[in-house]
């Protein structure tokens, strides 16, 4: 039970007009946050049209089957995974087969309450409300979503000291679908209440370059199968990324090479932005080399190596370390990160003896 923010809350749920919050108002058909980096024509609408992730497409298609012939709601559902995998798309693709509406926010813009109070009264029977980064909601209003999730309510208190009293609104059914890339920060109590929970993988290189024709096709560029492979073998197993590199190859050929990306171009291209043929940007190969060349192998703390590169801890932990971990690029160790003989091998220097 918690405590109404303010009288237009009340006159909300009472169905009268009322104004929202900043956060209530980003609830919008519009998506955002990940979807930003990549073109929304791109995006798949229906499961038949999305590639990769068989597991969960398949399971998916099953319960979203069921729901619609018993004339109910799919259950919550929360995607976890690293960033760029489709957890976005596939929320969407959720609400087009359920024929039903999607409203989209985050879990840092929901700030109080009675921005979650807000949100829910408005949805209407059905709808798919999609929250991004959902560990980061924050205590009380995680609190105000239990309820909300098991059965449908909201409780809330109008007044304060013994003139308080509560009253019980009913919300509608609704679909929940969580995105976390940090499973570990979700609560106990939050993670139970969904009843659909998927982790998505990285992709492979023929399901990459798969997705990689798809969109040439879509952007009316064209690609042949080498290059669509090589495109896909820098991507680093993910979708956005390939769909990124994909308009870079498509600007590089327009100038350089009359629009047409062969093998060539695409190897060309991709060269000249500096992505490698293990798909390590500048940056990667920055951090490599600080490693192997001016610390010479030796364990490195992370806030040494962030001072070397001039970037931020956080960053190389949460965005470029990952990666170079999968290659065997680096190895953590109680004192800190070092480079491996893969990593010297990679930027042409000879391991220390």
């Amino acid at each position: 039970m918690w405590e109404a923010d303010s009288g237009d809350l009340f006159a909300n749920a009472m169905g009268q007009p009322m104004h929202t919050s900043g956060a209530a108002r980003s609830v919008t058909g519009e998506l955002t946050g990940e979807d930003l980096d990549v073109d929304r024509t791109l995006r798949p609408q229906t499961l038949d049209d999305y590639l990769g992730q068989a597991r969960v497409r398949d399971n998916l298609r099953v319960l979203m089957q069921a729901a619609k012939e018993r004339h109910e709601s799919l259950d919550h559902v929360i995607f976890s995974g690293p960033p760029g995998l489709g957890k976005t798309t596939l929320a969407g693709i959720v609400a087009n087969e359920m024929g039903a509406r999607m409203r989209a926010t985050s879990g840092p813009a929901i700030e109080r309450t009675g921005d979650l109070a807000a949100i829910l009264t408005n949805l209407e029977e059905g709808d798919v409300l999609f929250v991004d980064e959902i560990h980061r909601l924050n205590h009380q209003v995680e609190e105000v979503l239990y309820p909300a999730m098991e059965d449908f309510y909201l409780d809330i208190v109008i007044g304060k000291g013994p003139a308080a009293r509560s009253i019980r609104l009913d919300v509608p059914h609704f679909t929940l679908v969580g995105a976390t890339t940090r499973t570990g920060l979700l609560t106990g109590p939050l993670r139970d209440r969904f009843g659909i929970s998927y982790r998505l993988d990285y992709y492979s290189v023929d399901e990459l370059a798969q997705i990689v024709r798809r969109s040439a096709r879509i952007l009316g560029t064209s690609v042949d199968e080498d290059a669509s492979a090589e495109i896909a073998s820098r991507s680093r197993g993910t979708p956005r990324l390939a769909n990124r590199l994909l308009k870079r190859v498509r600007d590089y050929a327009q100038v350089k090479a009359n629009g047409l990306i062969t093998w060539k171009v695409a190897a060309e291209a991709l060269s000249f932005f500096e992505i490698d043929e293990l798909g390590l940007d500048w940056m990667d190969t920055k951090i490599l080399t600080v490693l192997t060349q001016t610390f010479r192998g030796r364990p490195v703390g992370l806030t040494t190596i962030a001072s070397a590169v001039a970037e931020d801890p956080a960053t190389l932990e949460d965005v470029y370390e990952p990666y170079l971990l999968q290659q065997g690029l680096i190895v953590r160790t109680p004192q800190g990160r070092q480079a491996t003989l893969a990593a010297f091998e990679h930027v042409g220097i000879t391991p220390p003896a």
